[in-house]
């Protein structure tokens, strides 16, 4: 039986905090599915298309690569990972702040599918403080964000704010 993981998110854009939790997914698991979510209600500044194919330029020489699949997503996510056969669900923590919203999602996700285990990874230190949100912000004030986001993604973020 392959043990399959689902690491969802709206990966707007995605960084190398969500890459590194990624990789760490991929030493615990014989394959994980990056699950790119349409949530509109965020209002991304990337179409769903541009995310998905930003994701798979952006992990394409990530150690492990060949186990991990990339897919679109517009469902509950306790569905989606039920069509992969994913057995875990794989949620990203940088702060206590976080824990609260991943704490309530994780328990309305184990009510919906009590099968589906949820597996709270932490990034390396030096990924801790990054989102997408300030990426964002830096890109929009043309900083140099090279430091946080693979070049594929730098190089559409300087695109989309030029």
């Amino acid at each position: 039986m392959i043990r399959r993981a689902i690491y969802p998110g709206s990966f707007d854009p995605i960084t190398f905090g969500h890459i590194d939790i990624a990789e760490r997914a991929l030493g615990l698991f014989d394959e994980v599915v990056l699950a790119v979510a349409r949530n509109e209600q965020k209002r991304p500044i990337f179409s769903h298309e541009e995310r998905i194919q930003l994701v798979t330029e952006a992990t394409r020489d990530i150690k492990g690569h060949e186990r991990l699949k990339i897919i679109g997503f517009n469902s509950l996510l306790v569905e989606c990972a039920r069509r992969q056969d994913a057995i875990a669900i794989v949620r990203g923590l940088r702060a206590v702040s976080d824990f609260e919203y991943e704490l309530q999602l994780a328990l309305i996700n184990r009510n919906l599918s009590p099968e589906l285990e949820t597996l709270f990874l932490m990034p390396k230190e030096n990924f801790i403080y990054l989102s997408s949100s300030i990426i964002k912000e830096l890109a929009r004030h043309k900083a140099d964000i090279s430091h946080f986001v693979p070049e594929p993604v730098a190089l559409a973020l300087k695109n989309k704010f030029s």
